[in-house]
């Protein structure tokens, strides 16, 4: 009996580690993006954001097909309104892209580390606004501070960290309309990036007919660099979508911040990016935030369900 009892119990624990494992290779990937991204900060960021959509393409369509769910895309094609919501959460991933790949490509990198450091209390907010999600106390104090965090910078900088706030708000409302699509997160990348595969293929053939384009013979690496832009895009999105689905909320939630830290010492560290006093005071407020929104978070998962 007792041996009967162990396998649904160490069944559990393979998915959770699978989940785990699944989970930390994307966000290890994302944290070390910048790197490779820098090595595309000679080419415009439009252009690099077209090759991430145009490489993406057989990459996600080849996982695709060894998942079996190539009938899935055949449904949605036939889907006005599913067609519709893939090419606004395309459209919005695509400004999201855009601003990434500028923003490390002008030494701003720390700014995008804080954007994703804020993303999951901008959508805890716009889930509480638009969807009518109730915040506790701890979570509302969480909001509080990241807010704080942000007037500070804006009174030091003389406007809004508009590059951290962009990349935010872009990927919070990419989350929850993600949430709308009738498809699976493999599919729905597949979809978006066949959607926005023809005006990016277009805005390339553009580019080389006015001599412009980067993606040419004479420099090779370029070619190599853009075309790798597929992998590096849709690998990690797969490894999340499938760890997301092995582990807990509240474990997901908590691991988002390996990417962003990561992304912060690259910053620091590596790109010897200004990282000066009123910087330091706004990133201690971020953290003691999500310091606060995490502990709240493990605590309602740990409470027994009625």
């Amino acid at each position: 009996m007792s041996e009967i009892a162990e396998k649904p119990l160490d069944a559990g624990r393979d998915e959770a580690m699978r989940g785990f494992l699944f989970a930390l290779s994307a966000y290890g990937l994302w944290g070390v993006l910048p790197l490779y991204m820098k090595l595309l900060a000679h080419i415009p960021a439009m252009e690099v954001v077209a090759h991430r959509v145009l490489w993406s393409l057989p990459v996600a369509a080849i996982i695709l097909f060894l998942l079996g769910r190539t009938g899935d895309i055949r449904q949605a094609l036939r889907s006005p309104r599913t067609l519709l919501m893939a090419a606004l959460t395309a459209a919005i991933i695509t400004c999201n892209w855009g601003i990434y790949v500028w923003a490390i490509a002008v030494d701003r990198t720390v700014e995008t580390a804080l954007g994703y450091y804020i993303n999951p209390l901008v959508s805890i907010a716009m889930a509480a606004l638009f969807l009518g999600e109730r915040l506790n106390r701890y979570q509302i104090a969480a909001v509080c501070l990241a807010a704080a965090a942000v007037m500070i910078l804006t009174t030091d900088a003389g406007g809004l960290p508009w590059v951290s706030l962009s990349l935010a708000l872009s990927f919070a409302a990419y989350g929850i309309l993600r949430k709308t699509l009738p498809i699976g997160p493999s599919q729905g990348f597949f979809l978006e990036v066949l959607i926005l595969a023809l005006p990016a293929m277009g805005y390339l053939v553009w580019l080389a007919l006015a001599g412009e384009a980067h993606f040419s013979p004479a420099s090779p690496m370029d070619i190599l660099l853009l075309i790798g832009c597929g992998p590096v895009t849709a690998i990690p999105l797969i490894l999340f979508a499938m760890g997301a689905k092995l582990l807990r909320y509240s474990t997901v939630g908590i691991m988002q911040y390996t990417a962003p830290t990561m992304i912060f010492l690259i910053a620091v560290f590596v790109f010897k990016e200004p990282f000066g006093g009123v910087k330091a005071i706004a990133f201690a407020l971020i953290w003691s935030a999500l310091a606060l929104y995490s502990w709240s978070m493990l605590r309602d998962a740990r409470r027994p369900k009625k």
